[in-house]
Order: C-alpha cells, then sequence, then structure tokens
C-alpha cells in the first residue's frame, strides 16, 4: 500500500506521496507543477506576511509557478529566477554552487548581468516552494548578495523538517519528515 501525508495549505487540502530519500527518510512529495488553486491560494496568503521588497527571485525549481502569480498578484512586472545553467542570451554570468536534498548531485546556478543590475541595491524577497535543508535557499541569497542585492526575506509555502525552527524564513504550514513505516519522525 502507497503511504501518503494529507496536509491543508492556504484552504487547500492535498494528499501528499511519500517518497524514498534512504532507507530511514522518506518525504512528502509537494508539487505545485499543474496545481493552479494551490499556487494561487498560496501566492495570496504569502504576499500577506511578505516584507517590502523591491522585485522578487527564486531558484528554477516548482518555486517559478509560485513567484510569477505572486509577483502577478502584487502588480510587479518583473521577477528573477536563477537559472540550472547558463543561456545562450545571458551575458557576464554569475554562479555558485548548490546541493538540495531533492537533488541527487550538485548542481549550480546562475544569473547574467541584467539579473545584477536589477538586485543591485535593490530590496530582493527570495521565494521557494519548500525549505527543508536550506540550501538551495543559502545559494540563491548568496547570488543576490554578490548582485549587491538586499534580502528583504525568505518565504516558502512548506517549512519541512528542521526548518521549521527557522527565525529567518516566513513559511505558511509545516511539512513532517517520515520513517520508512509511514509515521512521522521525531525531530
Amino acid at each position: 500500500m502507497d503511504k501518503s501525508y494529507k496536509i491543508n495549505v492556504a484552504g487547500v487540502e492535498r494528499d501528499l506521496p511519500l517518497c524514498k530519500l534512504s532507507d530511514e527518510l522518506y518525504i512528502a512529495a509537494f508539487v505545485i507543477f499543474g496545481d493552479v488553486e494551490l499556487t494561487v491560494n498560496s501566492a495570496t496568503e504569502l504576499l500577506k506576511i511578505a516584507p517590502e521588497h523591491d522585485i522578487m527571485i527564486t531558484a528554477e525549481s516548482k518555486g517559478i509557478p509560485l513567484v510569477y502569480e505572486m509577483a502577478r498578484k502584487s502588480g510587479e512586472n518583473k521577477y528573477l529566477i536563477a537559472r540550472k545553467a547558463p543561456k545562450l542570451y545571458m551575458k557576464n554570468v554569475v554562479s555558485t554552487e548548490v546541493t538540495s536534498i531533492t537533488t541527487a548531485k550538485k548542481q549550480t546556478l546562475y544569473i547574467d548581468s541584467d539579473d545584477v543590475a536589477l538586485m543591485k541595491g535593490k530590496r530582493v524577497l527570495i521565494i521557494d516552494d519548500v525549505i527543508s535543508t536550506g540550501e538551495s535557499l543559502r545559494a540563491v541569497e548568496k547570488l543576490v548578495k554578490q548582485s549587491g542585492g538586499i534580502v528583504a526575506g525568505k518565504m516558502a509555502i512548506l517549512a519541512e523538517g528542521d526548518a521549521k525552527y527557522r527565525d529567518d524564513i516566513k513559511y505558511l504550514e509545516y511539512l513532517p519528515l517520515f520513517n520508512a513505516d509511514g509515521t512521522q519522525k521525531d525531530i
């Protein structure tokens, strides 16, 4: 029998399948891609607690539809994405490495000189779907600071595991970690 975790976030209930990371650790797969209701509701609720900012950024991940919807709802015409690979149109690329809990190997995130210029001296709000180890968040924060931007805040829909104890992030709900039998891990 497949195990799942029922969550209610931003007034939307979903059953999240449990996925094996190791023999001792399972996570609940939270995927907002294709889920318009969850994305729109989460963006609305995050904007209610968002700090003042000039521009938003996310890593090239499931945070993309979220940052898009947050920008759209707040009337911002621009948001930034730290890309996983440099693109031909990118000039004077700035990069940093990241290892995430859901990624099998190290990755590199990239922005270009246009993104650097948009962040320089500006209050930048970092957005993600789930914060777990915080590695992706740290990588994006490093890019913001390398660009001369000021981190206005860090937000996600969910804080997973120990991330719920962080006082430097804002989030809507807690997402536990799980044992192989589907029970919640004690943290």
